[in-house]
């Protein structure tokens, strides 16, 4: 019998990625929460699989060769977990690359920018306008750029694909970004559409009694802030 997938994991924008793409996928996997509010993303343990200190990351004990292989970066993740089990993640040349666009604009883009705001918005100590207005705004023209792409197909790149879920988490905390989605229709309505999905719905609630407001927790804010190397 192969093992389940390893996911490790805490509920948020990046985690959910995973959870959500091993739901869609319908694969067997064991969730290992790691506390990013008490520092167990540091742990000597979880460095060996994730040299960035971040999750999530996975092991696959099924990995190629039949070898386990451990990845990191949510992006690889998506695109090995779509290579692997020829689903969510085109074969076909131009329609790979459509999706990798979408996929990378996530990671370089929408992810770091949306966190930033989250960031000045909820987390810095002081209010400091110009990172507020910076971010918020950034993050605005940001979902811009998903309204117009969505007004004349339902999904980022074609299909629904790894694509859409590695977006989708990102505008769950929309109001926590100073957006609001009636502002973008068809952002909205693509939002509502892979929403309503039920391995979206199943992905998103993994852990979800487990968050915690990071905002009113100053040791928690200690652990993730701040960092510089070790």
């Amino acid at each position: 019998m192969t093992k389940p997938i390893e996911l490790y994991y805490w509920p948020t924008p990046n985690g959910w990625k995973i959870s959500i793409m091993l739901e869609e996928l319908g694969i067997p996997y064991e969730v290992k929460y790691v506390n990013i509010g008490k520092g167990e993303q540091f742990e000597p343990d979880f460095l060996k699989i994730a040299p960035n200190n971040r999750m999530p990351a996975i092991i696959d004990p099924d990995g190629p060769g039949g070898e386990p292989i451990s990845i990191f970066e949510s992006g690889a993740i998506l695109q090995y977990l779509g290579r692997k089990y020829g689903k969510l993640y085109p074969t076909d040349e131009r329609a790979r690359v459509e999706v990798d666009q979408w996929l990378f604009w996530q990671m370089g883009g929408l992810g770091p920018m949306a966190g930033q705001a989250h960031h000045f918005r909820q987390y810095a100590p002081e209010k400091i306008e110009y990172g507020i207005n910076r971010y918020t705004n950034e993050v605005n023209r940001l979902y811009g750029v998903m309204n117009r792409r969505l007004a004349d197909r339902d999904y980022l790149a074609g299909d629904y694909s790894i694509a859409d879920i590695a977006c989708v988490g990102w505008v769950v905390p929309h109001k926590n970004q100073g957006q609001d989605l009636d502002d973008f229709p068809n952002l909205k309505a693509w939002f509502e559409r892979v929403m309503a999905r039920p391995a979206v719905e199943r992905g998103i609630a993994v852990g979800q009694e487990k968050r915690q407001n990071i905002a009113q927790d100053e040791e928690a804010k200690k652990v993730l802030f701040g960092q510089k190397a070790r």
